[in-house]
């Protein structure tokens, strides 16, 4: 039996739930992300912005330069996460293995599933409609024997369409296509491929995987798996549906001025502190390290690592120790663009105890979990630590936190 994969993508996505809120902003050029004279990057653009250049990941002041006439909006994450979630209620009516692989982008393996939603276009097209009347919401779907190619076909197909590629003629679908359009392959690798005459992925399917290898080491052997349409390593290696543990779990914030205030720094890393804390208790998680992220003016940046005792979930432990790091590395001297906090190193099990904490750990559980429930409740901002009241900011629309639809961890 061939494997069937969907990818399903929103159109638009941020910019398609800004307009169900305010209709006004339809068919004009809208940025998504924050106003137009603030650091930070677009989260997305509307159809009408990008015909001026105005793309994600491009730096909100580039993109007012681009098109001064956009309508910058902040985004409303709430928002969006509501949505995701309606979108991913949808699609588990058509399969049971469902994997988000963002807020605006799933994967479904359709494969065997015929009898019920009958052959794959025409479920396509039934998925396609059943999203468009649930949520006024436009959406891509690409179909395929395999992950890759059906990113790559929604892609193709956007905006509102629907592209199948046909089991066998993966490769000749991809041939065409620029290097680029393989998930994975940015700016830098683009370029590096291009200085071996690969601009396209046939150029690329035609290279022997050992040079490929010789070259770029493991990722130069995925390239020559996707290069024929296969889900060669990258975000690729788990099966649809199987949900594992992250890697990492980290958030960071770029200062709209950069600063030497002690105090605000010391507030944004309690803040940035919260939000890890909190994803590592929503996966059941303990890290044993955690790193602190410091970039200066000049973009010149460090990290410092700590490694603790037992591992820990704990807020005040990741607040602590990430003001240490802060005062013992950072040249007060010298202003600070950005501040991360990063936690690796994971744990299912919080290991021995400290008896000589007098309890102050088992307190901070109870107070954290009890939070948590608040935040489940009535929103991420409903609960906060006072240190870091002063450091709090506007949730950015690409950010990742906690409870993202069909992001659950998996059961233990």
């Amino acid at each position: 039996m061939n494997r069937t994969v969907f990818h399903v993508d929103m159109d638009a996505f941020f910019v398609s739930v800004e307009e169900l809120f305010d209709p006004a902003l339809k068919g004009k050029a809208v940025v998504v992300g924050g106003k137009s004279d603030e650091r930070g990057v677009v989260s997305a653009a509307s159809y009408e912005a990008r015909k001026f250049g105005v793309h994600s990941a491009l730096p909100l002041r580039t993109a007012y330069k681009l098109c001064p006439h956009a309508i910058f909006v902040p985004g409303h994450p709430e928002r969006y996460r509501e949505y995701s979630g309606r979108v991913f209620e949808i699609l588990r009516r058509f399969s049971p293995l469902v994997e988000m692989a963002s807020v605006d982008e799933a994967y479904l393996d359709m494969t065997g599933t015929e009898r019920l939603h009958g052959p794959a276009l025409r479920a396509a097209d039934t998925l396609h409609e059943t999203v468009k009347a649930d949520t006024k919401l436009n959406c891509s779907i690409g179909i395929a024997s395999s992950r890759l190619v059906a990113k790559i076909a929604s892609d193709q197909a956007k905006p509102n369409g629907i592209l199948r590629v046909l089991p066998g003629v993966e490769a000749r679908f991809l041939a065409p296509l620029e290097v680029r359009k393989i998930p994975g392959v940015g700016k830098v690798m683009e370029k590096n491929l291009h200085a071996l005459g690969i601009r396209r992925i046939a150029d690329l399917a035609a290279l022997d995987e050992d040079v490929l290898e010789s070259r770029f080491g493991r990722w130069g052997l995925a390239l020559a798996g996707k290069a024929h349409g296969l889900d060669a390593g990258g975000w690729f290696d788990a099966e649809i549906g199987e949900r594992g543990d992250p890697k990492s779990i980290s958030h960071e914030h770029t200062f709209n001025t950069d600063t030497k205030d002690a105090g605000q720094l010391e507030a944004t890393l309690t803040h940035l502190a919260e939000k890890v804390g909190r994803r590592l208790r929503e996966h059941g998680l303990h890290a044993r390290t955690m790193q602190l992220k410091l970039r200066y003016s000049d973009f010149s940046t460090i990290t410092r690592a700590h490694t603790f005792a037992s591992p820990t979930q704990l807020d005040i432990d990741l607040v602590e120790q990430s003001r240490k790091l802060l005062h013992a590395n950072w040249d007060s001297r010298r202003a600070i663009r950005l501040l991360g906090v990063q936690t690796s190193g994971f744990e299912h099990d919080q290991g021995q105890l400290d008896l000589m904490d007098g309890g102050r750990s088992e307190r901070w559980r109870q107070a954290l979990e009890a939070a948590d429930r608040l935040r489940d409740r009535f929103g991420e901002s409903a609960v906060a630590l006072g240190s870091g009241m002063r450091g709090r900011y506007r949730e950015r629309v690409q950010e990742n936190p906690a409870a993202l639809p069909g992001k659950e961890p998996r059961k233990k």
